[in-house]
């Protein structure tokens, strides 16, 4: 089944800009580039996402500053928070600003606040600051996701998509595997300090390599039906909402086991060290699931494969709960980076597929930011339910729900998108019989 995107009509080109259809030719090697270079800023997401879990403890026993587990999991949804705001406004912003511009803003002002997190004084500045850098964050990946997938091949749009959200998993890697040597050596702080990375090195090649694909409010009819109100009403409707909420399942999935997984595994008894080496088996599997899905979404549709994807997450959390041997937690963790991170990442391919060029970026922003409601409760609940005397394995149980819930909505999503394909043949077909 492949989905192809209506932005494939021929658009005016003009003078600094490169239109869908010049990319749809060729994939040159300045688009390449451009496609790293979102890539690399992708990967700060997923750092982004596991940091606050590798520090979550040392925040707790080591700062001073009266954290609990619950205030700890208001604290983790802060960033959530602003990832939320800046998805939904950044994505609507970028189709009418311009991807390049709205990509280098978010990208510098993530980088900015989360290297101030390093020096905060108590728990109430740094939740701000994660929620500043949250909102650079969430703009981040719609913006990077509409700008490549304008410079690639249509055929190569859904498979390119999801090896751009392999920058989640690796980041996160990146994260568990720093926090191993670097938090006992040098303490919590230096932690935030690697954005100093992105602020130095990435916006600067974003700022050389990063074209132009959008013209910013250049076409008044096109600028007139962009927006949220063409995307919450017919034909877009039914699968806009569809979309948005079985983001919001998939990442309150991913996003808690991201923030509680190694805490989690401390509760359970394993100390710190073993306890970041689950979190790597978890963004090692969507490394892979990365990988896999990108196939699979390309020969069998992002959608079904988002269906099996969000299923395997279901079944291999619940295994979870049954506390089964340490070889079978990695097996299960792995299948459960594949499966969550996996969905997400279809979710996004058929998000880019399913809607045109000036719509693609004010659709993944409402589907990103609506989803981010789930990343920003996905903390909270889990912090509630250990405060709550409930275990670990109740943890399990609401992300493994989540991911049951995420393959029941996008199995509607698949009914509708049959269901808007059949209408538009039959239009077509009463207007060809009456010509």
């Amino acid at each position: 089944m492949n989905h192809t995107s209506s932005a494939a009509t021929p658009e005016r080109t003009e003078q600094g800009v490169q239109h869908p259809t010049e990319a749809a030719a060729r994939f040159s090697k300045r688009s390449a580039a451009a496609a790293l270079v979102c890539w690399l800023l992708v990967v700060f997401d997923g750092y982004d996402l596991i940091v606050y879990g590798t520090v979550q403890s040392s925040l707790i026993t080591d700062t001073g500053w009266g954290l609990t587990k619950a205030t700890a999991g208001t604290v983790g949804s802060m960033a959530f928070l602003g990832m939320m705001i800046g998805a939904i406004f950044a994505g609507r912003m970028s189709d009418t600003w311009g991807r390049r511009r709205t990509i280098i803003a978010c990208a510098a002002l993530f980088s900015i606040f989360t290297i101030l997190c390093a020096f905060a004084p108590n728990a109430f500045v740094f939740g701000g600051l994660r929620l500043l850098a949250g909102i650079g964050l969430g703009g981040l990946v719609p913006s990077a996701n509409a700008l490549v997938a304008e410079l690639v091949p249509a055929k190569w749009r859904s498979t390119i998509a999801t090896l751009m959200m392999s920058g989640v998993p690796i980041g996160g890697t990146i994260a568990a595997l720093a926090g191993i040597p670097l938090i006992p050596a040098f303490g919590w702080p230096v932690m935030f300090l690697v954005a100093a990375v992105a602020l130095l090195v990435v916006v600067p090649l974003g700022m050389r390599f990063l074209p132009e694909t959008l013209p910013a409010a250049k076409n008044a009819r096109q600028t007139e039906s962009a927006g949220f109100k063409s995307l919450l009403r017919a034909p877009y409707l039914g699968m806009s909402v569809l979309f948005a909420v079985s983001t919001l399942a998939t990442l309150f999935a991913w996003y808690g086991l991201g923030t509680w997984l190694p805490n989690l595994m401390q509760l359970a008894g394993y100390n710190l060290g073993s306890a970041l080496t689950f979190a790597l088996a978890l963004n090692l599997g969507a490394v892979v699931g990365s990988v896999a899905t990108a196939w699979a979404g390309t020969r069998f549709g992002p959608v079904p494969t988002a269906i099996a994807a969000a299923a395997v997450a279901a079944v291999a959390l619940a295994v979870l709960v049954a506390g089964p041997p340490v070889g079978i937690v990695y097996v299960m963790l792995v299948l459960a980076g594949i499966g969550t991170h996996g969905t997400q990442c279809l979710i996004i391919a058929a998000v880019a597929s399913h809607y045109p060029a000036h719509l693609r970026g004010t659709a993944l922003g409402w589907a990103l930011g609506v989803g981010r409601i789930g990343a920003v409760a996905a903390p909270q609940v889990g912090g509630l339910l250990l405060a709550a005397g409930l275990g670990v394995n109740s943890n399990f149980l609401a992300f493994a729900g989540a991911a049951a819930i995420a393959a029941v909505l996008i199995g509607a999503i698949s009914a509708k998108i049959k269901t808007i394909k059949s209408t538009s043949q039959n239009t077509i077909s009463v207007g060809a019989s009456n010509v």
